[in-house]
């Protein structure tokens, strides 16, 4: 079969325009190989590039996958999109969230109105009597009230019986100083208060030695009280016989007060001897205090009364 019968023998496959060019560019391809097999009985051309089938041109192409490929053509327009599927079966149920966090608590809503009262129920047993309490707290005494009406005098009541005899005071003595003009010298660590003056006293039982020293006549029980005003912070001690009397120890921290002292001081020896001291210990000599509080000397006072 000649070449120009091919070419006629391939374009009668052809049903259009484009096919046939197509068609045509493959067999100007074939015919410059300068090779001409022939049309064998299978009704094929047969070249180093294609071998074409006579049945059917395109059938003979895709069998053999010989047919020279053109040049991809430009990519089409999408197409309308089609109709939406049926919805599909629902799926099977997640795993559960974690929980969220807890909301804002709300605001409190408003109190219902107060329900209508029950009925009163039955009294019920009276229990046991409870344990005495505690007895409370003493209250705050009241405001003195006025005074009432002076009542009528009553009667006058039976004679009492006699009492026992007592002694009383048997003697007495009153010592003082002035300051200003005596105890112009502090009172020295160890040394005793003068007190130069005789008040009021019974003559014979309690008498002075010297200004700062009294004599004790007879043994027995004696009251005795003391005041004097000191400059600085002290103390105040009675002797008896040279000896401390611990127990009648009196003295002042602060200030410029008078430090006052009582005591009763038993004798157990006729002409004992009694004075007021600085006591041995303290820091400093007491100043026995002048025109103390005002421009009129002060005094410092002993007193003592045999009352046993």
């Amino acid at each position: 079969m000649s070449r120009t019968d091919t070419k006629s023998n391939k374009n009668r496959y052809r049903t259009n325009e484009k096919q046939k060019k197509e068609a045509n560019k493959s067999y100007s391809l074939w015919n410059m190989t300068g090779k001409d097999d022939g049309y064998n009985e299978d009704c094929c051309f047969r070249d180093d590039l294609w071998d074409i089938g006579c049945d059917e041109y395109f059938d003979c192409c895709k069998k053999h996958h010989k047919c020279p490929k053109g040049v991809t053509g430009p990519t089409g327009p999408t197409g309308p999109e089609g109709p939406t599927g049926e919805v599909g079966p629902t799926g099977e149920a997640g795993a559960t969230g974690p929980t969220g966090e807890v909301g804002v608590i709300g605001t409190t809503g408003a109190t219902g109105p107060t329900g209508e009262a029950g009925t009163t129920g039955v009294t019920g047993p009276t229990g046991e009597a409870g344990a005495t309490g505690p007895t409370g707290a003493t209250g705050v005494t009241g405001a003195t009230g006025s005074t009432g009406a002076i009542g009528a005098t009553g009667a006058t009541g039976p004679t009492g019986a006699t009492g026992p005899d007592v002694a009383g005071i048997s003697s007495y003595g009153n010592f003082f100083a002035l300051m200003f003009p005596n105890n112009i010298v502090p009172v020295a660590v160890g040394a005793d208060i003068e007190f130069p003056n005789d008040g009021p006293n019974s003559g014979d039982g309690i008498t002075r030695i010297n200004s700062s020293t009294f004599n004790l006549e007879e043994i027995g029980i004696y009251y005795v009280l003391f005041q004097v005003s000191v400059t600085e912070a002290g103390q105040l001690i009675l002797t008896l016989n040279g000896v401390d009397l611990d127990y009648t120890v009196v003295g002042r921290a602060t200030g410029t007060s008078q430090i006052v002292g009582v005591a009763l001081v038993e004798t157990t020896t006729a002409d004992s001897e009694l004075t007021v001291r600085n006591p041995l210990g303290n820091a400093a000599p007491l100043s026995i205090t002048p025109l103390a509080g005002g421009t009129r000397s002060v005094s410092a006072h002993l007193l003592i009364m045999q009352i046993a």
